[in-house]
């Protein structure tokens, strides 16, 4: 198993998706327009450009994102492909090699089961068995991956 993969949450983590006006109420009806106009939380640039270095280092990168707690599978597609062309939208020149979108609730350690996570959510940090960071230390720990 090798450990040189950077997996990134995305709601709360670099998409801003508790800040959309009703979110909450628009995601128990189904609906998801949330997860497809969520701003960025983090200079997607800058980001870029990061993950693009450290792919040219060896790195692999990834995504592993909980659907919505409220779901159909109907909705589970549509918040799927929202939340894949959310992706190709703000971060268009990197090459994620998984995409990870699972049920809402699942350990996501069990899932990648490798290298490093940014995540916004205690339950999922604590439960990787690799090393979790908070997203407010995302920008310094891939800074010092370049190093």
């Amino acid at each position: 198993m090798t450990n040189n993969w950077i997996y990134f949450d995305l709601d709360g983590t670099i998409a801003n998706l508790y800040d959309v006006p009703n979110w909450l109420p628009m995601l128990q009806a189904e609906d998801p327009t949330p997860y497809e106009i969520a701003k960025p939380l983090v200079n997607m640039n800058v980001l870029a450009r990061k993950l693009n270095k450290l792919a040219r280092k060896g790195w692999h990168i990834g995504v592993i994102s909980w659907l919505s707690k409220c779901s159909s599978p109907s909705y589970d597609k549509a918040v799927t492909a929202a939340k894949i062309k959310w992706i190709k939208t703000h971060l268009k020149s990197v090459t994620f090699e998984e995409i990870n979108i699972v049920a809402y609730g699942v350990n996501k350690w069990e899932v990648c089961g490798k290298g490093i996570l940014f995540d916004d959510e205690d339950k999922n940090r604590e439960t990787w068995e690799g090393k979790a960071y908070h997203p407010s230390d995302m920008m310094n720990v891939l800074s010092s991956l370049l190093a």
